[in-house]
């Protein structure tokens, strides 16, 4: 039997299925009396205590195991457990509903679940599952129930569960457990995130596996793909288990090309970079020998708080990427919040199309207030590392124009007011809107560099909704209309006699059919997830400019995405592999 879901974790796998069985535990409906209240919310006093702790011995754990980045993320289970909105709705259901004190936890965190849930942005909708964590925590305290010991697995297993919270994910020896499956999350959840650390592969959002497997019987799964397969005979794992052995020798032969520089076998060199979203991921950017950050997403830091994040709180989050990567260039976009991505104290005005709405450099250049903070926050962070900032959804040349003179400005009065300021700070734009790609030589008479936003190029171009389930067959990375405009955008910043540099910073940057394409079109950086570096590096290496040059060329006579595909599969074959 075979079914796919979302592959989370790169890598194959093959062994006895370990099917978790979550505890079923009957929550009473009770209600209490009024004498009982001041013990129930006794109770619930100890066990946040209790919780606590355990978290604090699973921060020390984490950090010695997995760095520090994730065991942030049981900072942040601490904070919220530490947070007096949750401790007060809970309390206030006691005291006021009379609700018994389990019920009053249950109801409250499912109703911070439901929060979450709702969320149109997919990093913030998959932290409802960090919210599940902390409720199981807290009631098992206090109904006395052991979490499942996932640390103590000795046997090589592949997990089967409805989903693996951060806490048990954290657990898992990769020596033991070869791969898991959940019905459910994303590749943005935290226990994906962990997975991709561990080096265990992982496929998520798989919807009824549990109901379809059996404990202790074959299965396999691949975590690039997607793809999973149970109920197999011995033949099929045979197949499984070589497809497994090739893997690890994948890993071991991508390790030998860290420290190594990205070059064509005729001498063309490229930078690969990393995209990353906070402080936390930079440890990954390291292990995966990024040379630079192409984009740090400055939007989580205002998603993840309750109010605008101030200029020192900025300052502090900017200089600490900086100075970790002080031999590199940090591109860090400008606050790129609306259409799918909201503030919960930002009241926005509703939208019929968002995507094409107040968003982005739109949006700073109208509330200039909220821009000003983020900008004084980047010139003074600027001293600790090699700054450049870029503006997202730029569509006009007055738009950029507009932007970069209040760059100066704010430049020039944090100057006037004695404070220190780099002088080789660049200035560039996202290359996401169809024009900005046409106008591409005109905007590089203004701009230090360019990057290609390919995730909203891609749907600006085909007017399809990437995050539409009905049109999502038109979200096309190779159709010629996208590659044409990206070679129109590189050629553009050639042609103005400043030779600006153009990077990437979509998915496609690390899309191995779209490698040897960007490599023929001369894109100058590779910005992608931290992982999928060493594998383009391998492939990159193994490329002759001149051929991919022609290769091109072919490219753009083609009249589909799918002729495109096949096209690259069938020239270059088994190293696509």
């Amino acid at each position: 039997m075979k079914i796919n879901g979302i592959g989370a974790s790169n890598g194959i796998a093959v062994g006895k299925v370990l099917l978790l069985k979550e505890a079923k535990i009957k929550i009473s409906d009770n209600k209490i009396a009024e004498k009982d209240i001041a013990s129930e919310i006794k109770r619930f006093d100890k066990a946040i205590l209790e919780t606590k702790n355990d978290l604090n011995e699973l921060i020390v754990k984490t950090q010695k195991k997995l760095g520090s980045e994730h065991a942030e993320i049981f900072e942040a289970h601490l904070s919220i457990l530490k947070d007096p909105e949750l401790s007060n709705q809970i309390k206030d259901l006691i005291t006021n509903e009379k609700f018994n004190v389990v019920k009053a936890v249950d109801v409250t965190c499912n109703n911070f679940y439901q929060l979450f849930s709702a969320l149109e942005d997919e990093y913030l909708r998959e932290r409802a599952a960090d919210i599940l964590d902390i409720k199981t925590k807290i009631i098992n305290q206090l109904l006395g129930i052991k979490d499942n010991a996932l640390s103590d697995i000795k046997q090589e297993v592949v997990i089967v569960a409805n989903d693996l919270t951060p806490s048990q994910t954290s657990q898992l020896d990769p020596k033991f457990v070869k791969g898991f499956l959940c019905n459910i999350g994303g590749r943005t959840s935290h226990s994906a995130i962990m997975a991709r650390s561990l080096g265990i592969p992982a496929v998520v959002g798989l919807k009824d596996i549990t109901t379809k497997v059996k404990d202790k019987t074959n299965i396999a799964l691949n975590g690039n793909s997607g793809e999973v397969e149970f109920d197999l005979a011995d033949e099929k794992v045979t197949v499984w288990k070589e497809q497994e052995k090739k893997w690890i020798n994948l890993k071991t032969e991508l390790l030998s090309f860290k420290g190594k520089k990205t070059i064509t076998k005729d001498g063309y060199e490229f930078k690969l970079e990393a995209n990353v979203g906070s402080v936390r991921d930079l440890d990954s950017a390291l292990e995966n020998d990024a040379h630079g950050i192409g984009l740090f997403r400055t939007e989580f830091l205002y998603m993840e708080n309750d109010n605008f994040p101030t200029e020192t709180e900025q300052f502090t989050e900017y200089k600490t990427v900086l100075k970790t990567m002080s031999k590199f260039k940090v591109v860090i976009r400008t606050l790129d919040i609306g259409g799918d991505k909201k503030l919960t104290y930002w009241d926005l005005p509703h939208e019929m199309n968002p995507f094409l709405g107040y968003r982005a450099i739109r949006l700073c250049l109208d509330q200039k207030d909220v821009f000003k903070t983020q900008i004084r926050a980047l010139l003074q962070a600027s001293t600790s590392g090699n700054l450049a900032i870029m503006f997202p959804m730029v569509a006009t040349v007055e738009e950029f124009k507009e932007a970069k003179d209040f760059v100066l400005k704010c430049k020039a009065e944090l100057i006037k007011e004695g404070k220190k300021v780099s002088d080789n700070i660049l200035i560039g734009m996202m290359i996401e809107v169809p024009a900005s790609a046409v106008n591409a030589e005109i905007f590089a008479k203004y701009a230090d560099f360019f990057s290609i936003g390919t995730n909203d190029l891609i749907q600006y171009t085909l007017a399809a909704d990437r995050m539409s389930e009905k049109v999502s067959y038109l979200y096309q990375p190779y159709h010629p209309a996208v590659l044409r405009l990206i070679k129109m955008t590189i050629d553009g910043a050639k042609a103005h006699a400043k030779k600006i540099p153009v990077g990437m910073c979509g998915e496609m940057a690390g899309d191995k059919i779209a490698i040897p394409l960007l490599v023929g079109m001369g894109l100058d950086e590779f910005s992608m997830s931290a992982s999928d570096i060493l594998a383009a590096r391998k492939l990159i290496n193994s490329l002759n400019k001149k051929d991919m040059e022609l290769l091109v060329a072919e490219a753009l006579k083609c009249d589909s995405h799918d002729e495109v595909k096949a096209l690259v599969t069938k020239k270059l074959g088994n190293l696509l592999d």
